[in-house]
């Protein structure tokens, strides 16, 4: 997408790995790769979601209350360069909104120290019941204030 007025690509500002309050490892593995001999693109949301699931997941961190899970309403991805095999992808995330019933993460793929994708993850906070959007309460806001990301 170009800035409003110039042909010149709009600039991308591109996190640091320690930028990234939550942080995982993952390997990847040679069925990962496509024809072309890199990570096939549909496997970068797999590393995203990896990172996603680890955070809220964690029951010390009481992000996910009984009877709710974050559910992912929409995902954007950059890819910026490839990964290989063999090799490891870590992968960042951190929470860069929340709204009333939704909340917005930042994350980013880094492979042999460069960042190789970036994705914003807007996820809603679900009811498992009646498998509908709930409010956010007052408790989950101050249960994800380590998560949040610093301003860029």
């Amino acid at each position: 997408m170009n800035a409003p007025g110039t042909d010149k690509p709009a600039k991308r500002v591109l996190r640091p790995l320690e930028d990234f309050p939550h942080r995982t490892t993952e390997n990847i593995r040679f069925g990962d790769l496509d024809a072309n001999n890199h990570v096939n693109n549909a496997v970068f949301s797999t590393f995203f979601e990896a990172g996603r699931v680890t955070l809220f997941r964690d029951p010390t961190r009481k992000l996910m209350p009984d009877g709710l899970i974050w559910t992912l309403a929409q995902i954007t991805i950059d890819y910026l360069g490839e990964m290989h095999w063999p090799g490891k992808v870590e992968v960042g995330i951190g929470l860069a909104s929340l709204g009333r019933t939704s909340a917005v993460f930042e994350q980013a793929l880094f492979f042999e120290g460069r960042c190789t994708a970036t994705a914003k993850a807007i996820n809603v906070l679900v009811d498992t019941a009646t498998r509908r959007p709930v409010p956010i309460t007052d408790g989950i806001r101050t249960n994800y204030r380590p998560w949040m990301l610093p301003k860029a």
